[in-house]
């Protein structure tokens, strides 16, 4: 098994999100045959909402064995319990509330409107990913975890030249004046997200294609967080035509 990065390029999104789609129902299939529990990380941005929305309508879907699978997320906007552009409700429409998965395997971050303030959600979330730790490390074995990447490079809610994306030791981060809305936020930090088993990327549009070929070709990940992260087994970028027109034709592999 190699861990290097590979790139697979698809027509259009919905190529990409169908491509995506098949393989994690087949990877998750086969790592439940081979585990008691997969551990996935989800993320809030287009393409990965596509992509839930279509396991949930797809034929394949019930033959996961969700009971056994635990949902975490890479960063959460910290926003009143409900509130549609929390990443936990949105994949909660999507797919969470149509399956067979407990209550008590979806790990979501607490609210805003809550008793914590937002110090005490990031630690309680660091809490609950210790509470579920692979042996004596202080996260779960993180088998899947998905990444969607904005036009300045940000993932997870890293962001270029921010402390938050230089955190060394806690596993999650509070983050505060976010360049993106909503300004405070919660998130895995570089060397939680890099722990994972397999990370899979997802960039569509134009907008991204710049940000792909500097994460490629080794830029620092101060500057673009993206490029920075990388799976203990494999990273794998899925990305459509129009995001892949700055890569190098000798990273692309083939999309089958």
């Amino acid at each position: 098994m190699t861990n290097e990065r590979r790139v697979l390029v698809h027509a259009d999104s919905d190529a990409l999100a169908a491509s995506i789609t098949a393989r994690f129902l087949t990877k998750t299939v086969d790592l439940l045959d081979e585990l008691d529990r997969v551990n996935l990380v989800l993320e809030g941005g287009r393409v990965a909402l596509k992509v839930l929305a279509a396991i949930n309508a797809s034929p394949a879907r019930d033959s996961v064995d969700w009971s056994r699978v635990h949902v975490w997320w890479g960063d959460e906007r910290w926003l009143p319990a409900g509130d549609p552009e929390r990443n936990e409700v949105k994949a909660r429409e999507a797919l969470l509330d149509h399956i067979a998965i407990p209550a008590a395997n979806i790990h979501a971050c607490a609210p805003s409107d809550g008793p914590l303030d937002l110090d005490q959600a990031a630690a309680a979330y660091a809490e609950e990913l210790a509470a579920h730790a692979d042996g004596d490390n202080a996260l779960p074995r993180f088998d899947i975890t998905f990444l969607g990447v904005g036009p300045d490079g940000h993932t997870a809610s890293l962001f270029p030249d921010r402390p938050e994306v230089l955190e060394r030791e806690a596993t999650v981060v509070a983050v505060r004046n976010s360049p993106k809305p909503p300004p405070e936020r919660i998130s895995l930090t570089r060397p939680a997200i890099n722990s994972s088993q397999r990370i899979w990327v997802a960039l569509s549009g134009a907008d991204k294609a710049s940000v792909l070929g500097l994460a490629l070709a080794g830029a620092a990940y101060t500057e673009v967080p993206i490029a920075g992260m990388k799976g203990r087994k494999r990273t794998v970028f899925f990305v459509d035509a129009d995001a892949a027109s700055e890569v190098p034709e000798s990273l692309i592999a083939p999309a089958y």
